[in-house]
């Protein structure tokens, strides 16, 4: 794992060299929206409006960068234990981003999936959800995992119920099958976890997926991890020997 303060590098990101070795997928915790806000004086969702700007920023450098898979935590479960104005304000971002950047999203070859659950959430929202999903379905340039409403415990519930459900014998249970009942089913898990905001540890997500995932660490807020950032990681990423509980790099 690494820890890493931020930095300013001396080169204008236009002209940061291409990663030698890009991680498929990337998943990121987007951490310190409200400390970020904080700082500058701002409401704690000013923050959160500020780190969903960030996201056009990120998603373009993922791209250009060639990840294939982006997957970001926007929500928890738990997060609905935040006071009732945060809340109503976060939920109103989503729906507010999928109004004005599915298009955009679209245009780019952006495939928009959900992962988690829509419990919740208005019927409208919901509904603006599922057409989003539809939509982009057949984009294939970059998939990004809105991990909204999401708990990595929860996921994992969630499949075994659904494996009970369809009957499945016992003795045909093994972590292939429950792969292919979480939400992520049908891709890589992540090869690269980044956590923004300064704190250590994954919060409940993708509890399943992120167990042999290299996982940096940045106290860098995310409305301030911009692309330059971005390449920073996957500097770090490049330097690590994947081993996967084995000896050597796999």
């Amino acid at each position: 794992m690494a820890v890493v303060e931020r930095e300013k590098p001396a080169a204008a990101e236009s002209s940061l060299p291409t990663p030698e070795r890009v991680p498929y997928h990337i998943a990121i915790i987007m951490d310190g929206n409200g400390r970020w806000a904080k700082a500058q004086g701002l409401p704690r969702l000013m923050g959160h409006r500020a780190g969903t700007e960030n996201l056009r920023r990120i998603l373009r450098a993922a791209s250009e960068f060639g990840v294939k898979i982006l997957t970001l935590y926007a929500f928890s479960t738990e997060n609905w234990g935040r006071p009732e104005s945060e809340v109503r304000g976060l939920v109103n971002i989503l729906e507010t981003v999928i109004d004005r950047e599915l298009n955009d999203l679209h245009s780019n070859g952006v495939q928009l999936r959900h992962i988690g659950t829509l419990d919740n959430l208005s019927e409208s929202l919901c509904e603006k959800v599922r057409r989003a999903v539809h939509q982009t379905r057949n984009n294939d340039k970059l998939t990004l995992n809105l991990a909204f409403n999401y708990g990595g415990r929860a996921e994992i519930v969630q499949a075994v119920k659904r494996i009970i459900e369809d009957k499945v014998p016992p003795e045909q249970v093994d972590e292939t099958l429950i792969s292919h009942y979480v939400y992520t089913a049908g891709q890589p898990d992540p090869d690269l976890i980044i956590r923004t905001g300064g704190d250590m540890r994954v919060s409940n997500f993708l509890t399943w997926q992120g167990i042999y995932s290299e996982y940096y660490f940045t106290s860098t807020y995310w409305p301030a991890f911009e692309r330059n950032e971005l390449w920073q990681a996957l500097q770090s990423f490049k330097g690590r020997e994947r081993r996967f509980g084995r000896v050597g790099p796999q």
